[in-house]
C-alpha cells in the first residue's frame, strides 16, 4: 500500500508528535492527600506515621519534596486537616507505591501503631486523595525558599471549580496562556504547584498552592496582584469570563517534618 504522505512531510509529523510527548511527560504528577482528624490522640497517630515511616519509605523510593500541612488557626475553621502533598515523576510511580510499601519491611515495623490500629483507635476519620498534572507553564514543583518560623508561614491552597469542562478548560487556559500564572511569578507569590485535577470529588477544577513568610505579606500581595494592570487586562477579557464558579481557600502552615 502507497504511503499517502511524502517521506519529509511523515518525518515531520513524527517529530511534532514526540515532541508533544515528551512535554506531556515532563509534567509532574501529585497526590494531596487530606486526613480528617477528631482529637490530639489522632493528630499524635497520623503525625508518628507519616514522619516516621511513611515519609522515610517515600524518599527510599526516590520520591523527595514531600509537603506536609496543618490548618492554621482560625475562629470559623476547625484545625482538624492534616494534608501531604506527594510529587510523582508519572503516573506509574504514583501506582507502583502501595505496592512497595507493603514490601518495605521497615516501613511495616516503624508503622506497626498506625497500620494495625484497632476497630475502636483508629488513627483518623477519613482519607481524602486528589490525583493531579501539572500545568505546562510550571511542568515541575518548585519547593519553596520561604524562610521564617514554620508557625507565621502561610501555605496557601485554593482549588477553583468550573460549571462545565469547556469552562474548566479556558480557566486553565486562562492561567497558562492567559498569563496568570506569569503574574503570580512576577509579583513573587512563591507557587509550589499549579495543576489540574485528573481525579478528585469536586471536578471539574484546578488546584495550586502559594507560600510566604507570614500572613501580611500574604495580604499586601494578594491586594497586588487584584491592583496590577496584567490582572485587570486578563480578568477583563471577554474570553475568560464566567469560567469559574467556586473557590475554596485554605490557608496552612508546614510541619517541623515537613520537606519545605
Amino acid at each position: 500500500m502507497k504511503n499517502k504522505f511524502p517521506l519529509p512531510l511523515l518525518l515531520l509529523l513524527l517529530a511534532v508528535i514526540t515532541s508533544f510527548s515528551s512535554i506531556a511527560q515532563e509534567k509532574e504528577y501529585y497526590e494531596l492527600k487530606t486526613y480528617t482528624i477528631k482529637n490530639d490522640t489522632q493528630e499524635k497517630m497520623v503525625d508518628d506515621y507519616l514522619k516516621g515511616a511513611y515519609m522515610p519509605a517515600l524518599k527510599r523510593m526516590g520520591i523527595e519534596n514531600i509537603g506536609v500541612f496543618k490548618v492554621r488557626s482560625d475562629k470559623y475553621k476547625m484545625s482538624d486537616r492534616i494534608y501531604i502533598l506527594i510529587p510523582y515523576t508519572s503516573l506509574t510511580q504514583f501506582e507502583s507505591v502501595e505496592k512497595m510499601l507493603a514490601l518495605d519491611k521497615v516501613h511495616v515495623t516503624d508503622g506497626a501503631d498506625y497500620i494495625n490500629a484497632k476497630f475502636e483507635n483508629p488513627p483518623y476519620e477519613r482519607i481524602k486523595s486528589v490525583l493531579l498534572r501539572a500545568f505546562p507553564d510550571m511542568p515541575k514543583m518548585i519547593p519553596t525558599t520561604v524562610e521564617g518560623a514554620r508557625k507565621d508561614r502561610v501555605y496557601e491552597l485554593r482549588s477553583y471549580e468550573s460549571p462545565t469542562e469547556a469552562l474548566y478548560k479556558n480557566k486553565v487556559d486562562m492561567f497558562n496562556e492567559g498569563g496568570e500564572v506569569t503574574l503570580f511569578k512576577n509579583l513573587g507569590f512563591n507557587a509550589v504547584f499549579y495543576a489540574e485535577v485528573i481525579s478528585g470529588d469536586r471536578m471539574p477544577n484546578l488546584m495550586y498552592m502559594t507560600t510566604f513568610p507570614n500572613l501580611q505579606t500574604r495580604d499586601s500581595l494578594w491586594e497586588q496582584f487584584g491592583s496590577s494592570p496584567k490582572w485587570k487586562e486578563i480578568s477583563s477579557m471577554e474570553k475568560y469570563q464566567n469560567n469559574m464558579n467556586k473557590l475554596d481557600r485554605h490557608l496552612l502552615y508546614p510541619t517541623e517534618y515537613s520537606d519545605y
